[in-house]
């Protein structure tokens, strides 16, 4: 039988600024919820023309980027460049270091790039590996129907109702689902036991929990579930005038500690500190940063 996980808490995601210009709601990462492993940091960024992301390096974690609306261009100092557009995901493994730029397109109409960055942190012993991309296409992502049509999944990591997702996309196993319930459907979907999950919302109301202790909650919020059971459950009244949208990730907690300064995340302080010189020294993985600037990163309006 299927237990429902219990929610741990539900908190608003408060918008504030971030890179150069763009504004982010910031939930994971927050003093409303750290240490939430793998989990360190998920931001919800909306970039306006000349605003973005500019050279900045890595080193420790993953990097997952899923574009809601509009297109970002990518490029780093391994000369991997690429765009990924609204529905693509990109998975990026800083590993041993990284220094690139993430930069919205103008768009025509003058309408704003928005999306989600989820950062993962790295098992210990893959904090060293070389860095790498792994571009995820809309075209390329399952999507299923649940509950007579009354909610579709898509399936960005992971396993829905018997179907998997592209596989290999991140070190750290995380499942991802972008969900929609219409007014008067219902979604339960399974997770690995033990993982730490969470949904953040995008849109509409949605019922969050089992019966008797569901919680309403509207957009822009995240919602934390506790470890104990085996699925999610969530719903939207038959009287709502809004679909529910909201993505759902669950990923595995590493046993691991944590010491993070801004893009560094590393196991010790003393690690933190190497990588800080070895940034500045462009040595032990960031050779390639002497001297380097992006080309999308010059294109800023200013």
């Amino acid at each position: 039988m299927t237990s429902i996980r219990a929610i741990k808490q539900v908190f608003l995601a408060v918008e504030q600024s971030e890179g150069a210009g763009a504004r982010v709601r910031r939930s994971i990462g927050t003093p409303k919820l750290r240490n939430f492993s793998p989990f360190l940091m998920l931001d919800h960024f909306t970039v306006s023309p000349g605003a973005g992301f500019p050279d900045h390096p890595h080193r420790g974690q993953e990097t997952i980027t899923y574009l809601l609306k509009g297109a970002v261009d990518h490029e780093d100092f391994a000369g991997n460049a690429g765009t990924i557009e609204a529905g693509d995901l990109q998975f990026m493994t800083a590993g041993r270091g990284i220094m690139h730029a993430e930069m919205p397109r103008q768009n025509l109409d003058g309408s704003p790039n928005v999306g989600m960055q989820l950062w993962v942190d790295l098992p210990e012993k893959l904090k060293a590996c070389e860095p790498r991309y792994r571009d995820l296409r809309a075209k390329e992502i399952p999507q299923i129907e649940v509950d007579g049509g009354k909610a579709s999944i898509k399936i960005i990591s992971g396993r829905s109702h018997g179907t998997d997702s592209v596989q290999e996309l991140a070190y750290t196993p995380v499942w991802i689902f972008d969900i929609t319930v219409k007014p008067g459907g219902k979604v339960t979907q399974e997770l690995p036991i033990g993982w730490n999950a969470f949904a953040y919302t995008l849109g509409g109301v949605t019922l969050f929990g089992s019966k008797g202790t569901q919680q309403t909650v509207g957009p822009y919020h995240n919602v934390v579930f506790d470890q104990k059971g085996d699925a999610v459950s969530a719903e939207v009244d038959p009287s709502a005038e809004e679909d529910g949208k909201f993505v759902l990730v669950a990923g595995l907690p590493l046993d691991q500690k944590v010491f993070q300064y801004g893009p560094f995340v590393l196991n010790s302080q003393e690690q933190v500190y190497q990588a800080m010189l070895d940034y500045q020294s462009h040595s032990n993985g960031f050779e390639r940063a002497a001297g380097w600037e992006s080309k999308i990163g010059k294109n800023m309006v200013h």
